[in-house]
């Protein structure tokens, strides 16, 4: 890695227990084991209020994991490609499933994610995992998919900001991935105040966002964390679609 070029900076915001903003620049690579050829970052976790894991990170040809991801009982997991010319082969318990750019898979607390690149290009894939919430004797289930074969739906009736499920809408899932999108001159209805927290990755554009007190500048590549209860709303500032996937906790009670 050069010198830098004049002073030391970053667009990095860290406010624990708040949001954090974590840009591209100054992300470093973890030692992390169960992984081979693999360069992954650790983007999300308690140490700064998150109640969930994320990295973000390159399966370059050959790369795979060595141990089960999460080989821990209570934990669900996800995967999701973010882009690259290659392929990756995703096992989730016995089902298994090929994904490229937009593909994903989540696995139930009582499976985990194994995967391969055994094609001749490296991807760049998201992870994640949290401990799952039980619900009486409902159990959610392996789903697998792309997100270019979902359609999108209008949000909040707002014609220009558009919607996407990645898992279905069932009480046995304590969880959801969504990508949320708007088009140049798109908005949050209204500012956002509201227990559960989220984990989005920008995949394209820029906006401003409010978090808490502070509007930021945030753009592809960012990552935001947003804590529970704080104030979250977002405009496009950009020529281009500002869009983002992000994790988002729900169907169970608050914990007392």
């Amino acid at each position: 890695m050069p010198y830098p070029k004049g002073f030391l900076e970053s667009r990095a915001v860290v406010k624990p227990g708040l949001y954090t903003v974590i840009p591209p620049e100054g992300r470093v690579i973890n030692s992390i084991p169960g992984f081979e050829g693999c360069k992954l970052t650790i983007i999300a976790s308690p140490k700064h209020g998150a109640s969930f894991v994320q990295y973000v990170g390159v399966v370059e040809p050959k790369g795979k994991t060595t141990t089960p991801f999460v080989d821990e009982p209570g934990v669900e997991s996800f995967i999701y490609v973010v882009d690259g010319k290659g392929q990756l082969q995703v096992n989730v318990g016995e089902q298994k499933a090929s994904l490229s750019s937009g593909g994903f898979a989540f696995a139930p607390p009582d499976e985990a994610i194994r995967f391969n690149n055994s094609s001749a290009g490296a991807v760049r894939i998201l992870l994640y995992k949290q401990r799952y919430v039980p619900l009486g004797d409902l159990k959610p289930w392996a789903v697998f998919g792309n997100i270019n074969d979902i359609e999108e739906v209008i949000y909040d009736e707002m014609e220009n900001v558009f919607l996407r499920d990645l898992l279905p809408n069932d009480l046995a899932f304590d969880m959801n991935m969504h990508t949320l999108k708007f088009l140049p001159d798109g908005c949050h209805p209204f500012v956002e105040t509201h227990v559960q927290e989220h984990g989005a990755y920008i995949l394209g554009g820029q906006g401003m966002y409010l978090l808490g007190e502070d509007w930021l500048q945030v753009k592809v590549e960012d990552f935001i964390w947003f804590g529970p209860f704080t104030q979250q709303g977002t405009y496009t500032t950009g020529r281009e679609p500002f869009w983002y996937i992000y994790s988002k906790d729900m169907n169970r009670d608050a914990a007392i």
